[in-house]
């Protein structure tokens, strides 16, 4: 499950490999070499070799899979624009006629897995626009791409495996299954794999068709997030207010403390009452920009998608389509242009924090150690990048 059309498979491209795992996965190298290499693979599976022979006959490399891997600029976005960008009146209204269309199922999904509706609602609209942009990518040739290419292997290689077990099921064309270019298919774009150990049919018909089938697909990411860790009946984020002598420095997913503890800090409710959970306090742009308290289950969407720009907005969404206001933008510092935003990263890498990849993406490790930094120098610790604090670098 991962970011749709315009904004595809953000997840499957921000995972990483331990090194251990990534020599167990064989990659590059002739592609032909490298297709018999699965098929001689696929017994160990419990794939029969006619099936994956039959199954990997017409498979071939797709480059525009490689180009879109390589091409993710959206995830440098600052929240607010990120949020603005993918939630329209036009989403809004559609997620709650859609709601109304598949009460029955909601409900259903709410008593069995115990996940909100808006939630998979926030998801099925970013994802698919609820089902009409699902992706044009040959699946197989997308995935067998994305294996061969020696960037994420132990990744995509298994996935090879689950879509052969699932075109034995009658689930998969190899010739016709299209979706995302990082090889998600269907509505709530899912991964083979998710799709073998999640999938459910539920719309009763035998087949679980996340590409046709609203109930299937919608029944299905309730079954994977409850998988993932979500807790039935609990909320995920909240907007708050914040008073103005805060310790900054105690923001971020690194710390997290008792509601209560929030509240006597003076972090309160934009709406209704905080609730009795652990949580960390978010400031996606700084502590002049929206903030809100995520609650455990915000964790989980780390599991569906490693962008945390991604995460939140989608997460925000959630609560919007549940009747939660429009969030309180406030006046943050401008961000970092790309340029400047890797120089950081260089900077922050020279003084020995560990951000990622030196890729322009403002991550929750490049973020942690912003707040490191900005706390060493006696700026406010908020995470938020500025020219002030590349200049002060």
């Amino acid at each position: 499950m991962r970011l749709a059309l315009p904004f595809a498979a953000a997840a499957a491209a921000l995972l990483a490999a331990s090194p251990l795992v990534a020599q167990e996965a064989p990659c590059g190298g002739d592609f032909a070499s490298f297709k018999d290499g699965l098929a001689a693979e696929a017994p160990s599976h419990g794939v029969s070799a006619d099936t994956a022979s039959r199954f990997l006959a017409g498979v071939r490399q797709d480059p525009a899979v490689l180009k879109a891997d390589r091409a993710q600029g959206v995830f440098q976005m600052p929240f607010v624009d990120f949020s603005r960008r993918l939630i329209s009146q036009g989403r809004i209204d559609r997620g709650r006629s859609n709601a109304q269309k598949y009460d029955s199922v909601f409900n259903d999904i709410e008593a069995k897995y115990g996940v909100s509706r808006g939630v998979l609602l926030a998801f099925w609209a970013f994802e698919t626009d609820y089902g009409a942009v699902q992706g044009d990518f040959n699946t197989v040739n997308a995935l067998a791409t994305l294996a061969h290419d020696c960037r994420r292997p132990e990744l995509f290689r298994p996935q090879i495996f689950a879509a052969m077990k699932l075109y034995e099921s009658g689930d998969i064309d190899p010739a016709r299954t299209t979706g995302a270019w990082a090889g998600e298919i269907g509505m709530v774009q899912m991964l083979p794999e998710d799709i073998l150990e999640n999938g459910v049919d539920g719309d009763g018909d035998g087949h679980v068709s996340l590409k046709t089938s609203a109930p299937d697909a919608l029944m299905s990411g309730g079954k994977m997030l409850q998988s993932l860790g979500w807790r039935a009946g609990e909320p995920w984020l909240q907007e708050v207010t914040l008073p103005d002598t805060l310790d900054w420095s105690q923001t971020g997913l690194e710390t997290e403390k008792p509601a209560a503890d929030w509240a006597a800090l003076g972090v309160a409710p934009r709406e209704g009452t905080l609730a009795d959970l652990p949580a960390s306090l978010l400031l996606p742009q700084g502590r002049k920009g929206p903030a809100f308290l995520a609650y455990p289950n915000y964790r989980v969407y780390f599991e569906w998608n490693q962008s945390f720009v991604y995460v939140t907005t989608a997460a925000y969404f959630a609560t919007r389509l549940e009747g939660a206001p429009v969030f309180n933008a406030g006046n943050p510092d401008p961000g970092l242009p790309d340029a400047q935003m890797k120089a950081l990263q260089q900077k922050l890498v020279n003084r020995g924090f560990d951000v990622g990849e030196i890729d322009g993406i403002l991550g929750a490790k490049t973020r942690a150690a912003i707040r490191a930094e900005q706390a060493r120098l006696g700026l406010p610790a908020d995470g938020w990048p500025t020219v002030e604090l590349l200049n002060a670098l």
